[in-house]
């Protein structure tokens, strides 16, 4: 991975943390540098309420302001019930449920592909191995009674 991507993947990893901790729902990454000319990522999430958008949005400037990030552009009428932050390669779409559903980001990029949130966040459950065959060297003999 080039410096320029580890660079983004650090900045999508610090955006997504702080939504998560600001308890942000279904909060969805998508690649769409494949797709667009005007970004690489969009962050998708959701608030539960008018004041819940406000603080993501607040919570978000910050962490990006203390990472030097420029932002590009701001779409903030809260009132409508979506926020935008453009940091040119990293889009971040913040909505209210109904109408995150009613606009569908995820549906009009559907070509895209999807980044693992919880990687992201190091949440991801450990590989555990299957369990292992039963083989004579690991199989106890139970006691059958008789003698």
């Amino acid at each position: 991975m080039n410096s320029k991507q580890t660079a983004v993947t650090e900045s999508l990893r610090r955006y997504c943390r702080a939504l998560d901790e600001k308890k942000a729902a279904d909060i969805t990454v998508l690649d769409v540098s494949e797709q667009s000319s005007i970004t690489d990522y969009l962050i998708v999430a959701t608030a539960t309420s008018l004041p819940h958008l406000r603080a993501l949005r607040v919570e978000l400037e910050k962490v990006i302001d203390a990472s030097g990030t420029h932002i590009v552009g701001m779409e903030t009428p809260e009132e409508s019930g979506w926020l935008v932050i453009d940091t040119f390669e990293i889009m971040i779409h913040l909505f209210l449920a109904e109408t995150r559903e009613r606009y569908g980001l995820e549906r009009l990029w559907r070509d895209a592909t999807e980044v693992s949130v919880a990687r992201l966040l190091g949440k991801t459950k450990p590989r555990t191995r299957p369990p292992r065959s039963p083989t004579p060297a690991n199989v106890r003999k139970r006691p059958t009674g008789k003698k």
